[in-house]
């Protein structure tokens, strides 16, 4: 991203209110997502996924462009009396936070090139959880434009090195046309 794309999700988060509760997409994918070890929250803006997996044990770090989301952030997980990490970074051109991860988390956030560097930052077992809109969610939906969103059916195309344990594409609890994936690393 840019400095105009930082401007932006500042502008954004100093007059919008983010969402406090988290995807309810996310939350019925539980079963899958560990409750203890390191947790990256790729582009989570105000916090509410990554509070979500704090509550549920993981350390988690949260790493996102915007300064103001991420005071947003903290302020709700100190609200929630959980501890979260943050940490102020482009992932388009920063290096990407140094891992293992147990668990990456990318709700609605779209780089595709990160799905190379996903298995090579995961411990071993770890876990990706994404959510996605797609294409079809513009037949309902303006935003997210269309360079934000995945084509139908390609999310699984680019998970490369991973063993994926649930997918599914559809009108889902967000109300979003969302491709959904959990993969593992294999042990």
């Amino acid at each position: 991203m840019s400095a105009a794309d930082r401007q932006k999700w500042n502008a954004k988060y100093a007059v919008e209110i983010p969402p406090r509760e988290p995807s309810a997409v996310l939350v019925g994918l539980d079963r899958f997502l560990p409750k203890v070890g390191r947790a990256l929250d790729v582009g989570g803006g105000g916090g509410r996924n990554a509070i979500w997996l704090a509550q549920r044990g993981l350390d988690v770090t949260l790493a996102d462009i915007s300064a103001k989301g991420l005071a947003i952030s903290r302020e709700r997980a100190s609200e929630a009396s959980v501890k979260i990490q943050t940490l102020e970074t482009d992932l388009e051109e920063d290096p990407f936070p140094a891992g293992p991860w147990d668990v990456i988390l990318s709700v609605c956030y779209l780089r595709r090139s990160l799905y190379d560097v996903f298995p090579t930052v995961l411990a071993p077992g770890g876990t990706l959880a994404v959510v996605q809109p797609t294409m079809t969610n513009l037949t309902r939906h303006p935003k997210p434009p269309a360079d934000y969103l995945l084509n139908d059916g390609e999310l699984p195309s680019l998970v490369r090195g991973l063993e994926v344990v649930y997918y599914e594409e559809g009108w889902l609890a967000d109300d979003r046309h969302d491709a959904v994936l959990v993969a593992k690393v294999p042990i």
